[in-house]
């Protein structure tokens, strides 16, 4: 019997085009042109720490070429060792020399060798600004006996300043010296200008 009704539902109304998701569920990667910049600031700062150790001893004043330690005196038992040095010559910034030790009254006792101490670039520039500054070393022997060194650096003015070294004989034993150090690549006094005739 036909009452005159559809029998399939009826349309929905409006437009029928499929409206897109307004926000994505995954995000769109981020075009090349916005991450660029901080890698390039990154590679850059890379390139700069590695010349960075290239300059390390560049900017050194001339004056720290060579130094002179004075001769020193540490007592041991119911006897003395004197410790003399020639002028330690910088390349860097390892300072080298030769090290004689003379035991009194014991003179079987009596040594010589090569010794090394570093110093960093950058406390030979806090030594410059008068500050005083740790330091680390060692020594050979003749006969191959290798000395642990240890030390501080106390600038009294711009050519020298007091300093304290331990030589370590074993690893709990060592000798502590005083003394003084001299720069003697330090500039020379100004010369007075002779008048022209």
């Amino acid at each position: 019997m036909d009452d005159g009704q559809r029998d399939d539902p009826p349309r929905r109304a409006g437009a029928t085009r499929k409206i897109p998701t307004r926000f994505p569920v995954y995000p769109t990667a981020q075009p090349p042109q916005i991450w660029r910049v901080p890698r390039s600031a990154a590679i850059a700062a890379i390139l700069l720490a590695a010349a960075a150790p290239l300059r390390s001893a560049d900017d050194i004043p001339p004056r720290f070429n060579q130094v002179e330690i004075r001769p020193t005196t540490s007592s041991i038992f119911i006897g003395t060792v004197t410790m003399t040095m020639p002028p330690f010559v910088r390349r860097d910034t390892v300072f080298s020399s030769t090290y004689m030790a003379q035991v009194f009254p014991y003179f079987f006792w009596n040594e010589s060798g090569r010794i090394w101490i570093v110093v960093p670039a950058d406390k030979i520039r806090r030594v410059v600004q008068g500050e005083a500054v740790d330091f680390t070393g060692r020594g050979i022997s003749e006969s191959g006996d290798e000395r642990k060194i240890d030390g501080r650096a106390t600038p009294t003015g711009p050519s020298g300043g007091r300093i304290r070294v331990r030589v370590f004989v074993s690893r709990r034993i060592f000798l502590a010296f005083d003394t003084t150090y001299v720069l003697e690549g330090a500039a020379p006094a100004p010369v007075t200008p002779t008048r022209s005739r």
